[in-house]
């Protein structure tokens, strides 16, 4: 077989075939291979054909088609799957050439794994892909890592196909993340954030609903007001557009008929788990995986619907526009906390592993292309402009004063859902964020004085230097 392609791809699923059909129509030649050949030939049959598509129906086909420096990107399950590919590859492949992970991948199997590849005379790159089938077909965000002499050979390919952001649509979102696993880190922060953009939506959603009884035309109009403010994303732009849905059998609003148990594929808990190992409080994250799990368990809600009392479906009384811009403050800014949080934890992950992030480009890679898509990141892009070492988007004037202007609607948001018994835990677990780290002092005094209560753990004072600890139980007042 001539080797004639500039790049191949393994794994044709929505993403991977969506991914290879991009490159061909940026000009690039690709060899495509499947397990399941029948999805080749389907392929070439089908969308591919008439386009530089090469058909391989074994790995060694695959190789063989390929000009070198080889450059093969396995869009496949994240997982053991990714190992046995690898490994099926090495033999076949010249030193030199590149392996390249688009799919989920664990960020710690990415740094073995390009230290491995490595070791053998090859370069690997983990990268992220956003942007669903749509955006794989029509320009995703990328986010590379691992090695690091890899870059030169597939960045014109990643840049060609990735989504363009800036006032002439040439800024690519795409760009060298970092070493090993840095990329798929990156990806991972983004999900998770994904995570808490989805959950403070929902929670506008059931607030406009609920604590304000709009129908589904009056959710259209706010979410489509919403998306000409500072509050356009991709994100907002679809809910808007999920409110105008209607069944086609039945009539109903189909967002209606669709039953309230979400699902989730761990990358939002990855974070929420990488979090606590590195101490940093991604509270946001977290709470909105758990309202995933509390919402799967439907039949113990629907129990416990029957049994456990609370508020009986009131309204909020009075202004009902005055309390929609209230919700909008609110949203804003707790996703301005989820972010800051998300940007500390890039932060605490890249000095642990000593890659040299660039934030501000990070949030750019973001821009365009991918789920959380947003005007508002070109803030933050901007913030890390003015200062690269910023320890947190809050201490930045433009957030300081942003959460500024919403703070007295924000709490009013959180109060009215605690009064109308309607569960806000985003919105409630940012604005908790926000005043824990606003707060010079905090009550774990009390706490770290009954760690040394119970199993002298000793503690800082704050008139002297020094670890101290005391007989607590000896200097104790004894109670009558």
């Amino acid at each position: 077989m001539a080797a004639t392609a500039d790049i191949a791809m393994i794994g044709l699923a929505v993403m991977g075939e969506n991914l290879a059909l991009n490159m061909e129509s940026h000009g690039y030649t690709v060899a495509v291979f499947n397990r399941t050949t029948e999805k080749v030939d389907e392929l070439l049959a089908g969308r591919g054909k008439g386009k530089k598509l090469i058909g391989c129906h074994t790995v060694q086909q695959l190789v063989d088609s390929l000009k070198k420096p080889r450059k093969i990107m396995m869009m496949i399950k994240a997982g053991p799957a990714v190992d046995q590919v690898i490994n099926e590859l090495l033999p076949l492949l010249t030193p030199g050439d590149v392996l390249i992970d688009g799919g989920n991948s664990y960020y710690l199997d990415t740094e073995r794994r390009t230290v491995e590849v490595e070791g053998k005379g090859f370069l690997y790159i983990g990268t992220g892909v956003s942007g669903g089938e749509e955006g794989a077909l029509k320009g995703p965000s990328l986010m590379p890592g691992g090695s690091e002499k890899a870059w030169p050979l597939v960045k014109s390919i990643f840049q060609d196909i990735s989504a363009k952001v800036g006032p002439n649509n040439d800024i690519p979102c795409c760009d060298w993340v970092g070493p090993r696993g840095a990329g798929h880190y990156v990806k991972m922060v983004h999900n998770g954030i994904e995570y808490g953009d989805m959950q403070l939506i929902c929670e506008a959603y059931l607030m406009l609903k609920e604590a304000l009884g709009m129908s589904n035309d009056d959710l259209y109009n706010v979410f489509d007001t919403w998306n000409r403010g500072e509050l356009e994303s991709y994100l907002i732009e679809i809910t808007r557009d999920i409110f105008s849905v209607k069944d086609p059998d039945t009539g109903n609003y189909l967002v209606d008929m669709v039953l309230d148990e979400a699902g989730a594929k761990g990358t939002g808990k990855w974070m929420s788990q990488l979090a606590l190992d590195l101490g940093v409080p991604s509270t946001l994250v977290t709470e909105a995986v758990y309202a995933r799990a509390l919402s799967a368990n439907k039949e113990a809600r629907v129990r416990a619907s029957k049994v456990l009392p609370g508020p009986k479906g009131g309204k909020v009384a009075g202004d009902k526009a005055a309390f929609v811009e209230a919700i909008r403050h609110a949203l804003y800014a707790s996703k301005v906390c989820s972010y800051a949080q998300g940007f500390v934890q890039l932060r605490a992950a890249a000095a642990q592993h000593e890659w040299p992030l660039d934030y501000g480009r990070n949030a750019q890679l973001w821009r365009g292309g991918c789920i959380i898509r947003a005007r508002f990141l070109d803030r933050i892009k901007e913030a890390f402009d003015r200062n690269p070492q910023l320890e947190n988007l809050l201490m930045d004037a433009f957030f300081t004063d942003v959460v500024k202007a919403a703070q007295d609607a924000w709490r009013q948001v959180v109060a009215e859902a605690a009064k109308l018994g309607l569960p806000v835990p985003a919105f409630s677990s940012a604005l908790a964020y926000y005043d824990g780290y606003r707060r010079e002092r905090l009550p774990a005094n009390l706490l770290q004085a009954q760690r040394d209560y119970f199993g002298a753990h000793t503690y800082k004072r704050i008139d002297k230097p020094g670890v101290f600890h005391s007989d607590w139980l000896d200097m104790r007042k004894t109670p009558k």
